[in-house]
């Protein structure tokens, strides 16, 4: 007999990991004389994660992505879409990696995804179209990414590090994807990273406003199209290059589409979704699904509620999308895991974490080993001809 029909597409599973360090924001203002407010009101921030030598985003992936395999098993992934806009590897997808560390089956199509920080919705978004041809096949869907600025940079105080992991099946258990999709273009410098350079460029005050008109456009054509209006949206996610970012973004887009903000509205819709950003730093790729994991933790009475997010990355492409949370979505939750995640990185002072971001990997095509750092399950071990080694650990 025919299997019953899918009642929607969507994330059936979140997960995400970090890295060994972190700088907070209070030993950031001390080296810099600056006031900490700056940092915990004026952008939203208390810490940033750093990673330790032998993590990049192919540790950081494999480790979020992992549980997700262990839970569900591999046999109906087909797809693993690695989503980053801090590639190792200008032709091999990171994805490879990946799939090798975790062992996956080689009947796996991977692929990796660039556009700045909106590349993971893009892969989403795909996923979900792939899915929806042959619902008995999943699609893993990683973004990882290290962000990086000049030392002593404005932009510093924005970094951080993370891997986000979802899985997209057929009768999704956390999120069934709703409605259209609201979507923007336009060639704008605001932020990047040409090929010759490890740290980005960042326009600050021409990105936020690159940012919100993406926003605005994006949300018309979302209405256009069929979109909700916003007062049906029980919250909304948003990219969060540093976390008032979500804030500044809700109320100008209440200010342009309902005449007015009302800070209470503003709070109550994007409140929850800051928890693990603020501590995380940005992640690029990775950071509006960790606004979705802080707001599927920290709100109980989700279910059957839609919520809006907003992908934005720079240069520019955007997208406004909207999902309904699933009956019994908290049996499905990994708060703890993740909470560990934050609170297990080991604090660093500046000069340590100066060392860190300082210490560059050998380009000479020489065998370099790496001293294990890494309290997660995979490392980089070293550089042997140009080739990155990656293993498991022992943890």
């Amino acid at each position: 007999m025919p299997s019953e029909r899918p009642t929607g597409f969507g994330i059936h599973d979140l997960s995400f990991a970090s890295t060994r360090f972190v700088l907070t924001h209070a030993e950031l203002s001390r080296h810099r004389g600056d006031d900490v407010s700056k940092y915990h009101a004026g952008i939203g921030q208390r810490a940033m994660s750093v990673p330790a030598v032998d993590e990049d985003i192919v540790t950081m992936a494999a480790a979020a992505a992992g549980p997700v395999v262990e839970r569900h098993g591999a046999d109906n992934i087909r797809t693993l879409v690695f989503a980053t806009e801090t590639s190792v590897d200008q032709s091999k997808s990171a994805g490879v990696y990946v799939h090798s560390l975790l062992g996956l089956p080689p009947q796996i199509r991977v692929v990796e995804l660039k556009q700045a920080c909106y590349s993971a919705t893009a892969g989403l978004q795909f996923a979900t179209a792939l899915v929806h041809r042959d619902p008995d096949q999943q699609v893993l869907v990683i973004a990882s990414d290290v962000s990086r600025y000049d030392l002593d940079s404005p932009g510093e105080a924005t970094q951080g590090a993370a891997a986000a992991a979802l899985l997209v099946s057929a009768d999704p258990a956390l999120i069934r994807l709703e409605g259209p999709s609201g979507l923007f273009t336009r060639d704008v410098m605001d932020f990047w990273r040409p090929n010759y350079r490890s740290t980005a460029l960042v326009k600050g005050k021409e990105s936020v406003t690159a940012y919100l008109q993406a926003l605005e456009a994006a949300w018309q054509d979302y209405r256009a199209r069929g979109g909700v209006p916003h007062g049906d949206l029980r919250a909304v996610c948003y990219h969060q290059p540093y976390s008032r970012m979500a804030h500044k973004a809700h109320r100008y887009l209440l200010e342009r589409c309902a005449g007015g903000a009302d800070p209470l509205a503003v709070d109550r819709a994007v409140g929850l979704t800051t928890g693990y950003n603020e501590l995380l730093g940005n992640s690029y790729t990775a950071s509006v699904y960790l606004a979705l994991a802080a707001l599927l933790e920290g709100d109980d009475e989700l279910a059957g509620r839609l919520v809006g997010l907003f992908s934005y990355g720079s240069g520019s492409v955007a997208e406004f999308f909207a999902g309904r949370v699933q009956p019994g979505y908290r049996d499905h939750l990994r708060t703890a895991a993740h909470q560990e995640a934050v609170t297990r990185r080991w604090p660093v002072d500046y000069a340590t974490y100066r060392d860190l971001r300082e210490t560059l990997l050998p380009t000479d095509g020489g065998h370099y080993s790496l001293p294990q750092q890494t309290a997660g399950p995979f490392r980089l071990a070293g550089i042997r001809g140009h080739e990155r080694i990656y293993e498991p650990t022992d943890r």
